[in-house]
């Protein structure tokens, strides 16, 4: 079961995931719909929508579609705004029990897809790893850039979204993977969440991952033949939780857990946010090869 005060979008329908692409490729509308379902089964409770670069009419009849086989939201993923107009078009509140769909994702350099808020209100996922600088993207490197690129992310929202609330607002941090973060990903990414916890103006909000990037190209398991890859993603969550983090985009076939102290995943992670540049990727394979 996932962790009770977790919410999974379920990320498998996605265009990037091979076996889905596959499925999208050979025009199997069927298979993606059994996708959506077994995602609701195992405890999802939004279904990502990620249809890579079709048509915007492809997304409308996949939001339709979808919703047909189940009532939950869904999360519509594009960094297309015609493509997130067309599915907002077709997502039906009524169908999701009034519930709004996500808007995965706006960056600082879109926030022209605020406006479409008066077709469909929607939440929006709001990456904060970057900002904006002489008109050009720039990354945040440290946890008060990310800090104050996500006052300014959501100030923006609420300002030209009539109607949003706090509650609508989710906060994406950027996650990188551990295993080639030499750049201090890690670090930033929980002082960025320690300072965002701790101020009110946040109160209320919601924050979310890409949890699977965090151990992308990490082998699976460990040569015990204990898993590696489910381990590190729940020492995270187990780190940044308490933090403020309740939202992932994520696999419901991961078992995710709170874990102790002490185990192997979390002492790891543990050590990597006192290590820098080459020493973290050594803490981790030394422990997804021993």
């Amino acid at each position: 079961m996932p962790i009770p005060t977790l919410t999974i979008i379920g990320e498998t329908i996605n265009d990037s995931v091979p076996s889905t692409h596959k499925l999208f490729e050979a025009g199997d509308i069927d298979g993606i719909l059994e996708i959506a379902k077994m995602q609701e089964e195992k405890g999802a409770k939004y279904i990502d929508v990620n249809i890579g670069p079709r048509p915007g009419e492809f997304m409308a009849e996949m939001v339709r579609r979808i919703q047909g086989v189940t009532a939950l939201p869904l999360s519509i993923d594009t960094p297309d705004p015609e493509l997130a107009k067309a599915g907002l078009e077709a997502y039906d509140l009524d169908r999701a029990g009034g519930a709004k769909p996500v808007l995965n994702s706006i960056s600082a350099l879109r926030t022209e897809m605020f406006d479409l808020y008066k077709i469909c209100p929607f939440k929006p996922i709001l990456l904060v790893s970057e900002n904006v600088v002489e008109g050009k993207s720039k990354s945040c490197r440290t946890a008060e850039e990310t800090h104050q690129a996500a006052r300014q992310m959501v100030a923006s929202f609420l300002e030209r979204c009539p109607g949003a609330t706090n509650d609508d607002c989710i906060i994406d941090p950027g996650i990188a993977p551990l295993g080639s973060d030499s750049e201090g990903n890690i670090h930033r990414l929980v002082a960025a969440m320690e300072l965002i916890h701790g101020d009110e103006f946040f109160a209320g909000f919601h924050a979310s991952v890409g949890l699977s990037n965090f151990t992308v190209m990490l082998p699976s398991k460990r040569p015990d033949g204990s898993p590696v890859k489910g381990p590190l993603e729940s020492a995270f969550l187990t780190k940044v939780m308490p933090l403020g983090l309740d939202m992932v985009i994520g696999s419901v076939k991961r078992k995710y857990d709170l874990l102790p102290p002490d185990h192997p995943a979390m002492v790891c992670l543990e050590e990597c946010l006192k290590l820098s540049g080459f020493d973290v990727l050594m803490r981790v394979r030394e422990f997804y090869t021993t």
